[in-house]
């Protein structure tokens, strides 16, 4: 079986920067925000479902879903998250399964941003598990830089993931992304080499 390395980190930590790395280096990516895109892109599997548990507000003109819209409406109702999560894992890790199962790379990244919070529907397909780590006024500038997201909105995610402490109890590697990407190359290289020959699998 291929050996099965989960990535996670906490919102701006720098995953997407790390997995690219690691797709440099030969991994297979398996990207469960990329499979929740495709669900929910337009004629995606799980956009029936969607609309008929939250109403045609969040779908947009094309079909897909309206993440802006989505967005405020799970900040705000943490039943409204629930509802989308039973909706969404289930098609999500069916799909990251199948991706894992028929991999021929010498080992398969799994990323899993909210990790920690489903650690028990994604811990049996990991034989390993990697966290990316830095500080918390870091992830927030580096958050409110993307499109759409200011300090506040944030810092208000960070405030709903679980905290850095518990992230990092979980890890069997940690990648310090604090500093620059030379640095983070270097920690990569070295795991990589790590996973071509893992010492043991748990």
């Amino acid at each position: 079986m291929t050996y099965r390395v989960g990535l996670t980190g906490g919102v701006g930590s720098g995953k997407s920067t790390v997995a690219r790395l690691f797709a440099d280096h030969g991994a297979m990516l398996v990207d469960t925000d990329a499979i929740a895109h495709a669900l929910t892109a337009a004629n995606g599997a799980a956009m029936a479902a969607i609309e008929d548990a939250f109403g045609q507000g969040v779908v947009a003109a094309d079909g897909s879903l309206d993440r802006a819209a989505m967005r405020r409406l799970v900040f705000a109702d943490s039943d409204a998250r629930r509802r989308l999560e039973r909706i969404l894992h289930p098609l999500i890790l069916a799909e990251a399964q199948q991706r894992i199962a028929a991999s021929r790379a010498p080992y398969v990244l799994l990323v899993v941003p909210l990790l920690l919070e489903n650690l028990e529907a994604y811990r049996p397909l990991m034989d390993r598990i990697a966290v990316v780590d830095c500080d918390e006024q870091q992830q927030i500038e580096r958050a409110a830089g993307r499109p759409g997201v200011g300090p506040a909105q944030a810092r208000a995610i960070l405030a709903a993931q679980s905290p850095r402490s518990a992230r990092l109890a979980i890890a069997d590697d940690i990648i310090d992304n604090r500093t620059g990407l030379t640095e983070l190359e270097a920690q990569i290289r070295h795991l990589h080499q790590i996973y071509l020959s893992p010492p043991h699998q748990k």
